[in-house]
């Protein structure tokens, strides 16, 4: 009890002593300030005017560098600015500088090369997106009858991109895009033929009644595009006239909710034709099936067509938007590619110094994340792999809020290196640096692969967020690493 009153009394003193020393300051600073004042007001009115300039001056230099090193700058995700849209030289910038980082480009590269064929060659592409079985190939082949296009009833025969020429009413020679349709087993062919899209002047969505989920959410994408689009309802002959009215309101409808604006002259219901089987009788009652060919009615597509090639520079420019876009995403692949490849050097590298000091310091302590100079060296190597930059202080931040998290994590850390180790043979009785060792590998295994799923998820490094994360998924990354980083440790032992 004694004790506890002495500490009370001496805090007393020293709020006492603190409020004395506050109420001196004050003083003492207010008597200066107006000494001063009085002086610039007695003065000439250019020293008085100069002296106020100099002090707001310093005033907001305090505050913008107050701002930069202590209040964290978060923009609001409505206040973004909106991304402009891509142009060739921001394209090809890029590519120069991811290719000079080591990114593969040779995918966006490619497209490029193909648009600058394209517009060399002056031709224009019309393509054929759809669901399979909907009649794209059919459609074509009633454009252009000559065409070899293979038809299959089975639905899914087109499985590659394939061109074919038609001439317009202007004479002008067009190539119709075959891609293969989307919705069915084989992988990788709706992506091939969302690409092709892209790179085409022109699409023409063809479906066969009322749209499914699946198409409405495909002309949803293909909106996302700003080009020219038809939408194709085929095999209207299947419909009467007031069912063709009803499902041609409903594909309005369907627009609508898309968010798309498409004049209604480019929804339009066709035919292709195609055989169909008539069954013929004879006078003796029997019966003969007979295929016949069925005319297409496609006047009304055709019209749609010319209508929208009137304006080729104005096509021609948004499939070179769509172009270079596509080459944009084909190129954040490759550098999402590389940033996973190179994160792993980053972080072995790390990894295999934090086992190497520990296996020099053979005790090391649970304050190996803030003293070391290892993790400061892994968490900006990473924040500047995906392009976020830190500030020291938000990279003590985080360090100092994981710090507390590998104290929780150690026992667990000790626990499993050992039962790693024991994994190897030869072994025997492990030694207690060696599990030291693979213990705070692991804890720095596991900071830098949280650290990198976060930056990956949020492209911006917060430190709570980050330290949130490291302790959510530690448990998982380290018995996900223990094999990899005791092979690391055993290899580092023996050399």
């Amino acid at each position: 009890m004694k004790v506890d009153r002495f500490i009370r009394i001496s805090i007393a003193v020293l709020i006492l002593l603190v409020f004395i020393v506050a109420i001196a300051a004050t003083l003492f600073v207010t008597e200066s300030a107006l000494n001063v004042w009085d002086r610039l007001i007695e003065g000439p009115k250019l020293l008085l005017y100069g002296y106020v300039s100099v002090m707001v001056a310093l005033v907001v230099a305090a505050i913008w560098l107050i701002w930069r090193l202590v209040v964290r700058r978060n923009i609001p995700e409505a206040g973004r600015p909106k991304v402009r849209k891509l142009s060739q030289s921001d394209i090809k910038e890029r590519l120069r500088e991811a290719e000079a980082a080591g990114v593969d480009v040779t995918a966006a590269q490619a497209e490029l090369q193909e648009l600058a064929a394209r517009q060399g060659a002056g031709s224009i592409h019309l393509c054929f997106f759809g669901e399979i079985s909907t009649g794209k190939s059919s459609l074509i082949k009633a454009l252009v009858p000559s065409a070899d296009v293979l038809v299959d009833v089975l639905g899914g025969s087109t499985t590659d991109i394939k061109h074919y020429r038609w001439r317009d009413e202007a004479g002008s020679e067009i190539l119709l895009t075959d891609v293969p349709g989307t919705g069915g087993h084989e992988q990788g062919l709706g992506q091939k033929a969302m690409e092709e899209a892209q790179r085409s002047q022109v699409v023409l969505f063809v479906c066969d009644g009322d749209l499914t989920r699946s198409e409405s959410s495909g002309i949803a994408r293909l909106l996302t595009l700003a080009k020219p689009l038809i939408l194709v309802m085929n095999k209207s002959d299947r419909f009467d006239v007031e069912e063709q009215a009803a499902l041609m309101q409903r594909l309005l409808e369907h627009l609508d909710g898309t968010g798309g604006a498409i004049e209604r002259d480019r929804v339009v219901a066709v035919s292709a034709g195609g055989k169909v089987d008539v069954v013929e009788r004879a006078t003796d009652g029997s019966e003969n099936v007979l295929r016949r060919q069925r005319p297409a009615d496609i006047g009304v597509l055709v019209v749609a067509i010319n209508r929208l090639l009137q304006d080729p520079a104005r096509i021609d420019e948004k499939r070179d938007r769509a172009v270079f876009q596509l080459a944009a995403d084909k190129l954040a692949e490759a550098e999402a590619q590389y940033r996973v490849q190179r994160s792993e050097q980053i972080i072995r590298n790390a990894t295999r110094k934090a086992v190497v000091g520990a296996l020099a310091a053979v005790s090391p302590g649970t304050d190996v994340l803030i003293q070391g100079y290892i993790g400061t060296t892994m968490t900006q190597d990473l924040c500047k792999l995906y392009d976020a930059a830190p500030r020291d202080l938000d990279i003590e931040e985080f360090l100092n809020l994981s710090q507390s998290r590998v104290g929780r994590a150690l026992p667990l850390s000790l626990a499993v290196a050992g039962n790693g180790l024991k994994a190897f043979p030869g072994l025997g009785t492990v030694a207690g640096g060696l599990v030291h060792a693979v213990a705070y590998g692991l804890i720095f295994d596991a900071l830098g692969r949280s650290l990198v799923l976060t930056l990956s998820r949020h492209g911006e490094f917060v430190p709570e967020v980050a330290a949130k994360e490291f302790e959510e998924g530690i448990n998982e990354h380290i018995e996900a690493g223990v094999r990899r980083v005791a092979r690391m440790a055993l290899d580092e032992k023996k050399g």
